[in-house]
């Protein structure tokens, strides 16, 4: 199959390097001439549970020399989902599926007013990747599921031919006839540690071996599920500990959240799309949601933060 990763930051190169390693065409879409150089000279390099090896990849920051593809993978920034897949329209064709794995919620309905809703597959999964620089990464597949499903629910040969190819490549992935639920299961494990290690920069080591820190994880998946529950969703996971449990699972001490990696690096986080989409969604059912809104502001103050920041450095 032909494959394009479209934001091939840390995850979707590791889940990028997996199925290239299955004999896939893969092309990792990256808007860093760095990590994007890196590769095309050394082949990406990648740290797992295997040990350290480079993989010989595609590497582009130009949509048309990947070219029309059969599946789009978007992994970009979730603010950047509408401009980036406007940029990259020189990867559909006729029978082009897109599939978001981001975190948070909306993305398939920006997708399908772009390309579709036809075209348009629901995926989430708790792969974990981490940049250790360009061209170089740490990856986390061991264990960690990858749900993927038609909007309608369906059962179609399509997606189960793409579940097929995701196992085969490693990639433990199951089809769901409630991929809504799907989606808010994968947001509780985002708001159980996302802004938490944001706010706090820890990585996943000394946050779990904070008990405060544990019990406002907590409680503000409580508040999700209480979303969740009030627009009719059901949920695989039954209490807040599930979430919090599940996010650890299979990642080291030194695991850093795609939120705290985002601030690392000087970049707006997903904030909007994860713990904000809570809140949006709690106002509209009548469902309180103080501890989300208090987290959501506390990155917001972050980064406005290190924003008044750059631009003071831009104009020194």
């Amino acid at each position: 199959m032909k494959i394009t990763i479209l934001g091939a930051g840390a995850l979707g190169s590791a889940i990028g390097a997996a199925l290239t390693e299955a004999g896939h065409e893969v092309w990792l879409l990256n808007r860093s001439a760095a990590h994007v150089e890196a590769m095309r000279r050394e082949g990406l390099r990648v740290d797992d549970e295997r040990g350290s090896r480079h993989i010989a990849v595609r590497a582009t920051q130009r949509p048309e020399e990947a070219g029309v593809s059969e599946l789009v993978i978007v992994l970009v920034k979730s603010a950047h989902t509408e401009a980036a897949m406007r940029g990259a329209l020189a990867l559909i064709g006729p029978d082009t599926m897109v599939m978001p794995l981001q975190n948070g919620l909306g993305h398939e309905e920006v997708l399908a007013d772009l390309v579709g809703i036809e075209r348009v597959l629901v995926g989430r999964t708790y792969v974990g990747g981490v940049m250790r620089g360009p061209g170089h990464i740490q990856a986390g597949l061991t264990g960690k599921a990858t749900v993927i499903g038609e909007l309608d629910g369906r059962l179609s040969p399509r997606v189960q031919a793409l579940a097929e190819v995701f196992n085969q490549a490693g990639l433990q992935t199951t089809v769901s006839l409630n991929i809504l639920g799907t989606v808010w299961d994968k947001l509780l494990v985002n708001v159980a540690t996302g802004a938490l290690t944001g706010i706090t920069r820890l990585s996943y080591g000394p946050l779990y071996d904070e008990p405060l820190l544990a019990a406002t994880a907590q409680a503000a998946v409580a508040e999700a599920m209480a979303v969740a529950r009030a627009a009719g969703i059901a949920l695989s996971l039954s209490e807040p500990a599930q979430a919090w449990q599940l996010a650890s699972a299979g990642l080291g001490p030194g695991f850093k959240t795609s939120m705290l990696q985002s601030l690392e690096k000087g970049a707006l986080t997903e904030i909007d799309f994860i713990n904000g989409a809570v809140v949006r969604q709690g106002e509209r059912l009548g469902v309180p949601t103080p501890v989300n809104r208090t987290l959501v502001a506390c990155i917001k103050g972050i980064e406005r933060a290190m924003t008044d920041r750059q631009r003071e450095e831009t104009v020194q």
